[in-house]
């Protein structure tokens, strides 16, 4: 069921790796689509909110994740994010300390673990289901991007596949999981 509120708000920045995740995000709202991976998605977030410093209250990520265990499905506000391709123990026991995880306020409970590889392995997605409950390949990187702007962010996240061979239908299942995104979008009037 849709609300009755229909108009965008103006001053939230809607994220999304790629158009085809953002393709139900209500018209006329503030969009950026940065690419896929933590590289692409956090220099365009950086660039975008350099250059328009004070423009927005909030950030707030869209997209689809893996899921890491069967039971989960459907949409996820999650209240912690991981980076799960960074050596952060290692690195940190090398003197060079690096964070690699962040607390989420206003989330479901759920855990993203984020990671520039697209995870259809089931080996991999146990080792994930460890730490995590879904997979994606942007979140934590965004994350990082507002920590440093002192800008909040949500991420909002619907589980497109699991995180096995299921993963290579993640085309298919985009349409769908934009439509629900573009649906909280809406009810949540864009998470405030």
């Amino acid at each position: 069921m849709r609300s009755t509120f229909s108009a965008p708000v103006d001053d939230v920045l809607i994220v999304s790796a790629t158009a085809a995740e953002a393709a139900h995000v209500p018209d006329g709202t503030a969009l950026l689509v940065t690419g896929l991976g933590k590289v692409r998605s956090a220099t365009a977030l950086t660039r975008h909110l350099a250059a328009h410093p004070g423009r927005y209250r909030r950030v707030v990520n869209i997209g689809t994740a893996g899921a890491l265990h069967l039971q989960h499905a459907g949409l996820y506000v999650p209240s912690r994010v991981v980076e799960h391709d960074l050596s952060a123990a290692e690195l940190t026991a090398l003197g060079y300390p690096v964070r690699d995880s962040w607390e989420i306020p206003d989330g479901d409970g759920t855990v993203l673990a984020t990671g520039d590889t697209f995870v259809n392995d089931e080996a991999q997605r146990e080792r994930l289901s460890q730490r995590a409950d879904l997979v994606d390949m942007e979140g934590a990187a965004l994350v990082h991007v507002c920590a440093e702007f002192g800008l909040p962010i949500r991420l909002v996240k619907v589980v497109s596949d699991y995180a096995d061979d299921s993963a290579m239908d993640w085309p298919s299942a985009i349409d769908a999981a934009a439509r629900d995104l573009g649906d909280w979008l809406t009810a949540t009037r864009f998470g405030a």
